[in-house]
């Protein structure tokens, strides 16, 4: 057996796993929001950098406590915007050995798509939508189980940048809501994928699986209740709703919003929402696997 590990660092979150697949070793998530401010300034902060390789640091130590033969660090819309990626590289490098991989749109989705699939069977209705809402984009992916995706887009709108550019308000201001909401409307308008294609729908990252905790009323947030849920698409929106309302203290006392989340959850779960009405299904399967499967599944295809 080859142990692989492998690290997804998108804008609000950086994610490890380790492993001598299909069985799963270490599985761990730190919101360290790299993304801050990227799309106001076009800059790495130097303190978002610091947390990041705070969480890099602790992750060199488990991919070496395991053994790990193989490692991937693939790193999404925060590093493929910054001015001062260099940076960010050179401090990989440093602690892990390798470069990391700044994705393409295209290369996100697939592997995104690959996580989702795998992760939630092998028979149902084609061809299947992911979503996958990330911190800085947005990827919807259509495809069959058997072929992988025909089509992709990579949507420069996520739960960090439309929540620091349109939802100043906490709560957010029927105005606010309304500017992003258009804004989310305009770039599905330019996307190539149509969400009204699928005949089934699968939902992945902490966005979504958010909305899933709250929309099978769970105390606190528990990644086995979570995956594989399928939900009505009318009690995902009334959880959005809930959720846009709410202000960030009284998100928090819902328990199954992790704090790192907190403050951005609204423009990710409206995101979410304007997806779903345009499909036509009735309802959405939640993945707890993702992009992060899908890489370290790649370690093994190379």
């Amino acid at each position: 057996m080859t142990t692989v590990a492998a690290i997804d660092c998108g804008t609000n979150t950086i994610k490890l796993l380790v492993g001598d697949l299909p069985d799963v070793a270490v599985r761990e998530s730190r919101m360290v929001r790299l993304g801050q401010g990227v799309d106001a300034t076009g800059r790495l902060a130097p303190e978002a950098l610091e947390r990041a390789f705070g969480a890099i640091d602790e992750y060199a130590a488990l991919v070496a406590e395991h053994g790990a033969e193989r490692i991937r660090f693939c790193a999404t819309s925060a590093t493929r915007d910054a001015e001062n990626s260099a940076e960010f590289t050179a401090g990989v490098r440093e602690r892990l050995g390798i470069d990391p991989e700044v994705l393409s749109g295209e290369e996100e989705a697939r592997l995104a798509f690959a996580g989702a699939v795998r992760g939630t069977g092998g028979s149902g209705p084609e061809p299947l939508l992911v979503i996958d809402i990330g911190g800085g984009s947005t990827e919807l992916i259509l495809g069959t189980r058997a072929g992988g995706p025909e089509a992709a887009c990579s949507m420069d709108i996520g739960s960090v940048r439309l929540h620091e550019r349109e939802l100043g308000g906490d709560p957010p201001t029927a105005e606010q809501v309304a500017a992003c909401v258009a804004a989310i409307d305009a770039a599905l308008d330019d996307c190539p994928v149509d969400p009204a294609e699928a005949a089934a729908v699968i939902g992945v990252a902490g966005t979504i699986t958010t909305v899933a905790a709250g929309t099978l009323g769970l105390p606190a947030y528990d990644r086995d209740l979570i995956h594989g849920q399928v939900l009505e698409v009318d009690a995902v929106d009334r959880t959005v709703q809930t959720l846009v309302d709410a202000t960030r203290e009284e998100r928090l006392a819902l328990g199954y919003v992790h704090p790192g989340r907190a403050d951005v959850i609204d423009a990710g779960a409206l995101i979410l929402s304007r997806v779903l009405r345009r499909t036509t299904v009735p309802a959405i399967t939640v993945a707890e696997t993702d992009i992060l499967d899908g890489i370290a599944w790649s370690l093994l295809e190379a």
